[in-house]
């Protein structure tokens, strides 16, 4: 059965990793020819401010004195410049919006490995084709940019990473210090002729990256007085910059101003998913090149930005943040980054009809060259009559449109020609994406005969060894025929060698080949699929079709739960009324009662608000106080039981119960020194850190009798559970603990029922590792609900107060007790432990009602990873290459989560029964129990 799991977890690996090579390739393609306009661009320079978090509507609006937030950048809109939205794309983070203003194209998937913190593939960018560049700002994103910078060119200057404190007094300083700088540096510029004589050069670029809005809105929220004076201190500090450079240059008109963001932030100070508030960012220029206001009599947009801005009658012109790069390297007149996928929108410009048309011919051929070479690339590694040509843009058509868009600009039928250069950008997108996924089907059917093979094996393996449903089967291993053998070997070598004369990566090899060996191994138990088929036949017709109803059904809820929370809620509903169904209802009321109250009580989380909940940290306080209260209960209900209650024991519940008010203390502390922008307290910090380190370990301490062990690990997490809360979901944990622990005195009446003698009560029954296996029974159809109640309430852990979306964009404020200065890969493995917690507490009851059912971990397990499975199947299905990137990647985030919880639930089963079974013994004697 060792060799099973081990080989089992591997093949869990590979199905795993697929979604990587098939979904999560990087789109990049190098060695195209840079392409850039002959014509003279309108400006020397160009000046990029980025606010980074900053929303479109926080910009644009009145304070509440009636006078707009941004003065300077009003009177730019109405008097010298163009402004409009910037669409931004899922995930809203600095990392992917930074590499599509500056580099045209949207994130690179396989970023996903360094934690949006850099591109693991090198690409161009408009930093990388300029002349020289200037940055100033946070040493995250002028580093990235550095990387991938060429020659010596590229200069940043950045503050300390520590200065991105959350819990600062005053995080402006963030911005006051990239404006100190820049004014330093020019100043400086009089003096050394060196550097005097690049800022004269043409094609520069400076860089300001203003980290203080997006600190201060994380900190304080987006409505908060300090997110809205950031952002005028951040207009001022713009307005001097503009002076400053007007003054250096002389005047000349020969700079372009860009303001924009590389990400909005939602009402509640996050971002990183694809509400309006994150992907709506505020885009405004001027200068060189730049169209002057526009005044319109009405307008297409219907939102209430124009109306709340007052700038309905200013034409409003959006664009994709993607095509923000283009157009900047249209001004200074650079080559189009290599990889950018951005189309230049030329209504922003202010220049001549054939500028505008020879810069429309340029962005469509710097396009056309990533599709040219996407498409040598996959021509070269496939077999000639295998390959399949995007057909929409043969090589004929690409000159045809090409010879058609240069005769127009020959003409002087402008407008023609960037209409059908615009046209031809939009068919190299779609071939670039063709051929992008065009072994994405052959690799999907491979994976999922991977699948298909994999499952069935699980479950002939689970009716063989684990049940009495093929008593006819003979006990003996027989020899698989040799021609069953012959047949599968010829097959693998087959697959391998038309890989091989394709050139295919060695992945490939381990997806194709993986269902070989697989389906092998179902096809040979030939016997005990036959024993199968003729035992279901015998089976009443009403209930084959009855248990078959309830399997699909069931399967059908846990995939829409992630769509849709409240089926959650509606299957713990339908829980709430089991005990009516079974007749537990005459057997044991009380539990009965229990089960239905916190079943219905569980069922409201799903209901609340997982996206926009405000903090409210008298919550979290009534949360630890309930704890409290049934510590109380249970050291009570102890000492009562136990005439000897040794006193280690119940210091060890005395020393949880002070971890609990530490934990409400240091909560509410830090809660209040951050209001009175004190930052966090060292002593706060120091504490929470010890809570954590030691609610790991004081559930060892405790005696392996499974009430109150399971009240140990309780006690444990929920202390560290309320220094990572921020409001209702603090209640979350203690009321699935209440269900569990109901649910394990469910079992075990719903075990007696069914005839099976209870050998000992729930409270006698001891945690052990090594239990004899006689005490263990064979499979019944009944322990297929065991393993889906296991597999929902695994989703409920998970599901119950957060989604998809609230996991890309979590709170900061949830780690605060711990550390306030940014660090992504802390705060991460922090929200990490926070979302484990509730599923430990799942699987340490599971544990133990493995023991009082008398069933082997090892069958249910079993149970758990087909219907896992089953599910991932259904999502591999669902997945989406097309539309928003929102869509896109809860798809596939839907699908990692379901394989995920396979692997994962080996971990936590390890976790679990570590937790449980193991007893850690500090000196002296043995502690004895008197049970």
């Amino acid at each position: 059965m060792l060799l099973f799991f081990t080989v089992g977890l591997l093949v869990h690996f590979v199905f795993f990793a697929s979604i990587f090579d098939i979904y999560f390739t990087s789109p990049l393609v190098h060695g195209m020819t840079p392409q850039f306009t002959a014509l003279p661009p309108p400006a020397r320079r160009l000046v990029l401010f980025v606010a980074d978090g900053l929303r479109a509507d926080a910009l644009y609006e009145f304070d509440e004195n009636g006078n707009p937030r941004a003065p300077f950048i009003r009177n730019i809109i109405m008097h010298e410049g163009s402004w409009g939205i910037s669409h931004t794309r899922v995930p809203t983070e600095s990392r992917p919006g930074h590499v599509a203003l500056i580099a045209g194209f949207y994130e690179d998937v396989s970023a996903v490995a360094k934690g949006w913190k850099e591109n693991p593939v090198e690409f161009d960018s408009l930093f990388n084709e300029s002349k020289y560049t200037w940055s100033w700002g946070s040493p995250d994103i002028l580093s990235m940019f550095a990387k991938g910078a060429t020659g010596d060119h590229f200069f940043a200057y950045s503050y300390d990473a520590n200065d991105e404190d959350f819990g600062a007094q005053d995080v402006t300083k963030l911005d006051t210090w990239v404006f100190d700088k820049i004014k330093e540096f020019f100043h400086a510029a009089r003096k050394n002729q060196s550097l005097f004589s690049k800022l004269n050069e043409e094609k520069i670029v400076f860089f300001l990256h203003l980290l203080g809005i997006d600190t201060n809105g994380h900190a304080h929220r987006p409505s908060s007085r300090e997110y809205k004076d950031n952002i005028k201190l951040v207009d001022e500090g713009i307005k001097e910059i503009v002076s400053l450079l007007k003054e250096f240059y002389g005047n000349d008109e020969k700079t372009a101003f860009v303001l924009t963001s590389d990400h909005g932030m939602t009402d509640w100070g996050s971002h990183g998913a694809g509400h309006p508030s994150e992907t709506f960012t505020p885009f405004v220029t001027w200068g060189a090149g730049i169209k002057y206001p526009q005044k319109v009599s009405a307008q297409q947009f219907d939102d209430t930005l124009l109306k709340e801005s007052k700038l309905r009658y200013w034409k409003r012109q959006d664009i994709n943040q993607a095509d923000i790069a283009p157009l900047m390297a249209s001004l200074i007149g650079v080559p189009f980054p290599l990889n950018s996928v951005g189309i230049l929108p030329v209504d922003y410009l202010n220049n001549t009809d054939v500028f505008k048309a020879e810069s429309m011919y340029t962005n469509a051929v710097q396009i056309l060259e990533q599709f040219k070479v996407k498409m040598t690339q996959k021509k070269e590694v496939t077999l000639p009559f295998l390959f399949t040509p995007f057909k929409l843009l043969s090589d004929s058509e690409q000159l045809n449109i090409l010879r058609k868009a240069r005769s127009y600009i020959k003409q002087r039928k402008y407008d023609e020609a960037v209409s059908l250069c615009k046209d031809l950008i939009h068919l190299a997108l779609k071939g670039l994406s063709y051929y992008h996924t065009y072994d994405r089907f052959f690799l999907g059917i491979s994976v999922v005969l991977g699948f298909v093979g994999w499952a069935s094996y699980a479950s002939l393996l689970i009716i063989k060894s684990h049940s009495s449903l093929t008593r006819g089967v003979s006990k003996e291993v027989k020899k698989p025929s040799h021609l069953l053998m012959c047949s599968f070997v010829a097959i693998g070598v087959l697959i391998a060698f038309f890989l091989l004369i394709q050139g295919c990566p060695w992945t490939y090899y381990v997806y194709c080949l993986l269902p070989v060996p697989i389906w092998y191994a179902v096809l040979r138990e030939y016997q005990v699929i036959q024993d199968l088929v003729t035992s279901l036949l015998t089976l009443p017709l009403s209930h084959f079709v009855g248990y078959l109803v309830f399997c699909t059904l069931g399967i059908e809820v846990l995939v829409l739960s992630f769509f849709y929370r409240y089926m959650l809620t509606a299957g713990l509903i339908v829980f709430a009324g089991w005990p009516f169904i079974t007749q537990l209802w005459t057997r044991a009321k009380s539990i009965s009662l229990s089960w239905i109250f916190f079943c219905l009580l569980l069922a409201v989380f799903p209901l609340m608000p997982v996206v926009g909940r405000k903090p409210d940290i008298f919550l979290v306080m009534g949360a630890g106080l309930m704890v409290l209260l049934l510590s109380l209960f249970v050291v009570t209900s102890l000492i009562k039981r136990k005439s000897g209650f040794v006193n280690g024991e119940l210091l060890l519940h005395l020393l949880q119960m002070l971890s609990i008010v530490l934990s409400m203390c240091v909560v509410y502390s830090t809660h209040n020194s951050l209001l009175r922008k004190q930052g966090l307290p060292l002593i706060n910090q120091i504490v929470s850190w010890i809570i954590l380190a030691s609610s790991f370990v004081l559930p060892l301490l405790s005696p392996t009798v499974l009430p109150e062990r399971l009240v140990s690990i309780l006690l444990s997490s929920m202390s560290s559970y309320l220094l990572l809360s921020t409001g209702y979901e603090a209640l979350f944990p203690l009321v699935l603990s209440c269900v569990m622990f109901v649910w394990i005195h469910m079992e075990q009446e719903t075990l007696q029922q069914c005839g099976v003698a209870r050998k000992q009560k729930v409270s006698n029954i001891q945690f052990t590792y090594n239990t004899d296996i006689s005490q263990f029974r064979q499979l019944s159809l009944d322990d297929t609900r065991r393993a889906f109640f296991l597999v929902f309430f695994l989703l409920t852990a998970f599901f119950g107060t957060g989604n998809i979306a609230s996991i890309n964009s979590f709170d900061l404020a949830s780690v605060y007790c711990f550390l306030t200065i940014f660090s992504p890969f802390m705060m991460g493995a922090l929200m990490m432990w926070k979302i484990l917690i509730p599923f430990v507490l799942v699987m340490c009851a599971f544990e133990a009602v493995q023991l009082t059912t008398q069933l082997s971990s090892k069958s249910l397990f079993l149970m758990v990873l087909v219907i896992s499975d089953i599910m991932a199947l259904h999502f591999f299905f669902l997945v989406k290459d097309y539309g928003s990137w929102l869509d896109i990647g809860t798809s596939i985030s839907h699908y990692v989560i379901v394989m995920s919880m396979t692997i994962v639930l080996v971990f936590l089963n390890g976790l679990a029964q570590l937790l449980t079974t193991k007893k850690l013994k500090l000196c002296g004697k043995p502690k004895s129990h008197l049970i």
